[in-house]
Order: C-alpha cells, then sequence, then structure tokens
C-alpha cells in the first residue's frame, strides 16, 4: 500500500514561511536540504509522521500563481475554538468558524486560514472522519 509522506508547496520567503507554520501549527523543521537553484525544507510535529515540504526557488521575487486547481492543506485539532482564539491573537489572516451539517448532525467544525504565500489551511476540529 503507499503512505502519504508529504505535501509539497513553492513559497518565495523561507524565514516568513517556517515562522508561519511554526506559529499557526507548531510544525518545525525536520530537515533542510540546500542545492544551488533551490532549498527544500520539510516541516513535521510529533503528531504525525507527514510532513510539509517547502519549496524556495532561489531568485524568485514574483508571487506564484496558485491557479484554479490548488484547494487546501488540512490539519486537525482537539480544541477548534481555543486554537481560533489562539492564531487569531497572532494576527493571522483566519476566517470565522463554520459549522457543517449533513443529514441532521454534525459533519464537521472548521475554519480556514491564509499563509503568506497565499495557501488556504483547513483547519478542523478532531470530529468522526476528522481525527
Amino acid at each position: 500500500m503507499a503512505k502519504a509522506i508529504h505535501s509539497m508547496i513553492r513559497v518565495l520567503d523561507e524565514a516568513r514561511s517556517v515562522d508561519f507554520y511554526e506559529k499557526a501549527f507548531g510544525l518545525a523543521v525536520a530537515d533542510r536540504l540546500d542545492f544551488e537553484t533551490f532549498t527544500l525544507v520539510y516541516m513535521s510535529n510529533a503528531d504525525s509522521p507527514f510532513e510539509l515540504e517547502l519549496t524556495i526557488n532561489k531568485g524568485r521575487t514574483d508571487p506564484y500563481n496558485l491557479g484554479d486547481g490548488y484547494g487546501h492543506f488540512a490539519v486537525s485539532v482537539d480544541d477548534l475554538d481555543a486554537e481560533h482564539a489562539r492564531v487569531s491573537a497572532l494576527g493571522l489572516t483566519v476566517g470565522k468558524i463554520v459549522e457543517f451539517n449533513r443529514d441532521g448532525g454534525l459533519l464537521a467544525r472548521f475554519f480556514f486560514m491564509t499563509d503568506p504565500d497565499g495557501y488556504k489551511i483547513e483547519v478542523l476540529q478532531r470530529h468522526g472522519r476528522f481525527q
């Protein structure tokens, strides 16, 4: 069976992005691989072996066009309300909490955030299939 190990996004400013993902999700740099024209930064935490790979193309100054194909990256938390308050207090770009119901029951509670490069991140309350 295949096992998901990481997802990659291209970012403009390594320090800014690392700072965002550390503050927002408690991710830390697990590895950093520097090459002549680009750098790869792998970020993770103790809660999951899955990593976020940041790719920094050296010399790039124009923002990336996210296009209409990218959706979002998702994380789950134990206390959505506390997490929403915490990241809001940090001054990060945070949307409102949404409750999504289906067939008369709660399917998901979540909010979206936006990282410095415009990528959307969904933060879900641990519940049902979103553990």
